[in-house]
């Protein structure tokens, strides 16, 4: 329960947010030691925090995404995915009802790296006036690891690795598995990863380095993210 919003609507109407904040999460493996939701509670720790830094109004999360590249690799079931129209509608009917409650502006917190539709979702809606924000975006991220002191790249860290299982160890430890020390795999170079999907590239899920995990990296990481989120959000309100 600690994951969804538990405000009620007279405190929204206190509130009066003009800026909503929607997690986006994904339910796809994460090796042995993370669970299938990770993305998921990630994006709802990330979109929690900055809400109530920035007084927003906290959306519950989309748990369900674009996590067709974990789909069918042996040994590590329960990846479910939707389509990418499915989730543009998604996005599209939630934007259209909050703004008939007169609130147009909307930060999209993205827990899964393979959901790049919601980069053509953030353009396209900016068109003639600036309503959506894609957050963290890659700077975001690095940003983050730099403070964070993390031995790891955004690219090199991709899956299940050291900035993810960080965050779980700071945020919900109960989530960790006890295997992380021992769960790293190193996959650089992906040059097909569209075609091939996570499978041609790891063969326990992971690319990244859990082992390098550690508590006080994960706190550091959303303190700067959370620092970070105010160009965002000026960005959308200018």
């Amino acid at each position: 329960m600690d994951l969804l919003t538990s405000a009620t609507a007279a405190d929204e109407a206190r509130r009066n947010a003009r800026v909503a904040v929607l997690p986006v999460g994904s339910f796809e493996q994460h090796g042995e030691h993370l669970p299938l939701a990770t993305d998921t509670v990630i994006a709802c720790v990330i979109a929690a925090r900055i809400a109530e830094t920035y007084d927003l109004f906290l959306l519950p999360p989309i748990t369900f995404s674009c996590s067709h590249e974990h789909e069918l690799l042996p040994g590590y079931p329960g990846t479910l995915s939707i389509s990418a129209s499915t989730l543009i509608t998604v996005i599209d009917d939630i934007r259209a009802s909050l703004a008939r409650t007169g609130i147009t502006k909307l930060a999209l917190v993205n827990g899964h790296g393979g959901n790049y539709v919601l980069s053509n979702i953030t353009q396209q809606a900016n068109v003639e006036d600036r309503t959506v924000a894609l957050f963290p975006g890659r700077d975001d991220w690095a940003a983050a690891r730099a403070h964070a002191g993390t031995v790891s790249t955004n690219h090199d860290d991709m899956h299940g690795g050291e900035m993810e299982t960080s965050i779980l160890l700071y945020t919900h430890p109960e989530l960790v598995g006890d295997t992380y020390p021992d769960a790293d795999h190193e996959a650089s170079d992906r040059p097909h990863l569209l075609v091939a999907g996570i499978k041609g590239y790891t063969h326990n899920g992971i690319i990244g380095r859990p082992s390098e995990a550690t508590a006080a990296k994960g706190k550091a990481a959303l303190d700067s993210l959370t620092v970070s989120f105010a160009d965002h959000l000026k960005a959308i309100n200018e």
